[in-house]
């Protein structure tokens, strides 16, 4: 029988383990990876405002926690949901089973069920990958570390607009406080942000088909 290597970048040569194109270490990361993704997609929501937890957590009204916005975490948050859903839908046309209900622990759990299937597939470093790239993304809304600031540029939503809007991704001191705008002046408020990141998904949706 022929020994094959693990696909994925390794400081030394390890091979795949028996009916998998991953090896044993990257097997069991795969895993806890995907059992932590729940976690992690309801931890990082706490961080969507940088005042969050400095604000009294029984202040409802009035509470300050609505004058900051880390769009940061909204864009992690979608991404795990998608790719979690879009790897779902993979398994269960192929396996011929249903997909469960779109929420991150529901996923999450089916692909752990379906997990050794799956890392027998030309595609698991595909997947292996992407599924720490999703987590990495969620832990740095968590712990920001030195809390540089990212910035992405993205196309006016507003139809026939050719201005750009530019979103400081970073929290704390980074963190947008006012309305959003884009070069050719069209704003939005931090309550409409929400809507306004549906709307740049689906914008992103139709470029890309």
């Amino acid at each position: 029988m022929t020994v094959k290597p693990c696909p994925r970048n390794h400081a030394d040569a390890c091979h795949a383990a028996d009916g998998s194109v991953l090896c044993v270490s990257c097997i069991g990361q795969a895993e806890r990876t995907l059992r932590a993704l729940p976690a992690l997609h309801q931890e990082c929501l706490l961080h969507a405002s940088p005042t969050s937890r400095r604000s009294n957590p029984t202040k409802v009204s009035g509470s300050r926690t609505r004058d900051h916005l880390n769009l940061s975490v909204l864009d992690a948050r979608y991404s795990s949901l998608t790719a979690l859903e879009s790897w779902s839908q993979t398994v269960a046309a192929l396996r011929k089973v249903t997909a469960p209900a779109r929420s991150v622990p529901r996923l999450a759990r089916f692909l752990v069920q379906h997990l050794e299937w799956l890392l027998a597939q030309p595609y698991a470093a595909e997947f292996a990958d992407e599924m720490e790239s999703v987590a990495a993304e969620l832990r740095s809304t968590i712990d920001p570390g030195s809390g540089e600031l990212r910035t992405a540029i993205r196309t006016c939503v507003v139809d026939n607009c050719s201005g750009t809007i530019s979103t400081s991704l970073g929290s704390g001191a980074g963190a947008r406080t006012g309305p959003l705008e884009c070069s050719m002046g069209h704003a939005w408020e931090i309550g409409e942000w929400l809507n306004l990141r549906h709307l740049m998904e689906h914008q992103r949706k139709g470029a890309d088909a």
